[in-house]
């Protein structure tokens, strides 16, 4: 019977580890093996957002520095915890945790497992664990990025394309402070260009953690509205939820803006309408700190990435010459400090 449940034990951890479609269990314990595990937030791998693109950085060390990968989905934000204690019981090297509804799950294990590197995306460092109080965990590092810059890119964009007037944008809870800057950032870019431009600005926060980012039907549903009322390009940002916006635009053949990557090519249902993404550099930025992590010059506290916003693909030929312009300079001056949101790192 004990050998029973013994090969029964077996089978349910290879299970976990199924969906990165691994043959067998790598042995991440041998000095000459260098495992990377990534555990979602409770959106899919698949988002065709943020976990997705995080995820092709994990891969893109797979390729490049030769590292067994796998990752967990989480379907219930109560296993944060029991996820990563699953690849960290395991040896693994460096654990990626996705989105800052991980942050104290992240920081706690780091404690836990001293020798193991962990990388918090989007997981600002400011809990006072060490007595000195400079909220550094040796082996944390949290991947951030400018989300405020990339917002007021998209918004300054969204504001010369109108014809409306009306501009409007769909998010996620603003209780996460990235999605809060994405959506201010988005507000102050439009209004620097049109200080008098009508907007709609929606966080999705009458709901849980669960499913405040899984939501596209509400997404859609949201724009739809605004875009009843006139506006005549949106926003969305907020894994699924903003995914559900974007697609009703495009339906609408109204100009969309997506989020975290280039939707360009995650969002085909989108692409008609698609003028351009607020991006998080996720996929780069990523692999960066796995290198330093696998180099043994992995950075402690917070690692800044990068933003920007993506080609206008399809629509190219709609964006007037001095508009482009306009948006390169936009872009000089938020890199060299020139031009400054004022979107402070939280919400107030």
């Amino acid at each position: 019977m004990k050998r029973l449940y013994g090969v029964i034990a077996v089978l349910l951890v290879a299970a976990l580890l199924m969906p990165a479609c691994a043959p067998k269990a790598p042995d991440c314990t041998k000095a000459d093996v260098f495992c990377v595990g990534m555990v979602t937030d409770v959106g899919k791998i698949d988002d065709k957002s943020f976990n997705q693109s995080t995820w092709e950085g994990v891969k893109l060390a797979e390729k490049e520095l030769g590292a067994i990968v796998q990752y967990l989905e989480t379907t219930d934000s109560k296993d944060y915890a029991k996820n990563i204690s699953t690849f960290a019981d395991a040896g693994y090297d460096v654990i990626v945790t996705v989105g800052f509804a991980l942050g104290e799950a992240t920081a706690a294990a780091a404690v836990q497992y001293p020798n193991i590197k962990f990388i918090g995306v989007d997981q600002f460092q400011a809990w006072p664990y060490d007595e000195d109080k400079t909220n550094d965990i040796a082996n944390l590092a949290g991947l951030n990025f400018p989300e405020d810059q990339a917002g007021f890119l998209v918004g300054a964009l969204a504001a010369q394309m109108t014809k409306s007037g009306k501009i409007g944008g769909v998010f996620g809870t603003d209780v996460v402070p990235p999605v809060w800057r994405f959506g201010e950032g988005y507000r102050a870019g439009a209004q620097y260009i049109t200080p008098a431009i009508e907007l709609f600005i929606v966080y999705h926060n009458d709901v849980g953690f669960d499913k405040t980012f899984t939501d596209p039907e509400w997404g859609a549903t949201t724009a739809n509205s605004m875009i009843d009322k006139g506006a005549d390009v949106i926003f969305g940002g907020g894994g699924k939820t903003g995914n559900g916006a974007v697609i009703a635009a495009a339906q609408r053949s109204v100009y969309a803006i997506g989020v975290d990557t280039d939707q360009y090519y995650t969002l085909p249902e989108a692409q008609k309408m698609l003028l351009s993404s607020a991006m998080k550099l996720l996929t780069p930025g990523t692999l960066e700190l796995i290198k330093l992590a696998k180099e043994g010059k992995f950075p402690s506290g917070n690692y800044l990435g990068k933003g920007g916003y993506a080609p206008y693909h399809d629509l190219d030929s709609q964006v007037p010459a001095e508009v482009k312009t306009k948006m390169e300079a936009i872009n000089a001056g938020l890199l060299d400090g020139s031009l400054l949101t004022n979107v402070p790192p939280v919400k107030p």
